[in-house]
């Protein structure tokens, strides 16, 4: 049965846009998200990653050159990656990775703080089903991985809004 995923769209948080109070701020960090609508019918939180993957959105490097023809994900090939690569996991652990990662030791500008809560702790505290990127095997990345500092990422599974979140959250 095909499950096919609708992307919706794809709102990107940089850091760089917000005044840190150092003046030096976090210009390498940024979280871009992509959203879709979950099909009909009620598949499976597996169909779903499923789905995600085999998206022609999920093929994006991250580095700025957007969606690929090769498959490609992150730093890692898009076809070492499968439904069985994530990990559930609960509110605590998905927000505290992002949390930790976006903090660093450093607070944030409220309007940043704000933006976060609003696309990321919010939407991670109504999923009905949370998922983060496990370890790959270093066979995984493509031939210019790793170009991130730090790579996370979500998947957020909202039935009652009908939708799914691919959250990454990174550094270059």
């Amino acid at each position: 049965m095909h499950h096919a995923l609708t992307h919706w769209d794809s709102p990107f948080i940089n850091f760089r846009d917000f005044g840190f109070p150092d003046g030096r701020g976090h210009g390498h960090r940024w979280v871009h998200i992509k959203r879709f609508h979950l099909p009909p019918g009620s598949p499976t939180d597996e169909d779903l990653l499923a789905a995600l993957i085999a998206h022609p959105e999920f093929r994006d490097t991250y580095d700025g050159a957007g969606v690929w023809l090769e498959p490609r994900h992150g730093q890692w090939w898009a076809d070492r990656i499968t439904p069985g690569t994530y990990a559930a996991v609960d509110e605590p652990i998905a927000t505290g990775t992002i949390s930790t990662w976006a903090t660093s030791g450093a607070p944030l500008p409220a309007d940043l703080a704000a933006r976060l809560q609003e696309a990321v702790f919010t939407p991670v505290r109504q999923a009905t089903s949370r998922y983060a990127l496990g370890a790959l095997r270093e066979d995984a990345q493509h031939d210019y991985g790793p170009v991130h500092v730090e790579f996370h990422e979500l998947v957020l599974i909202d039935r009652r809004l009908g939708v799914l979140a691919l959250v990454v959250a990174a550094d270059d």
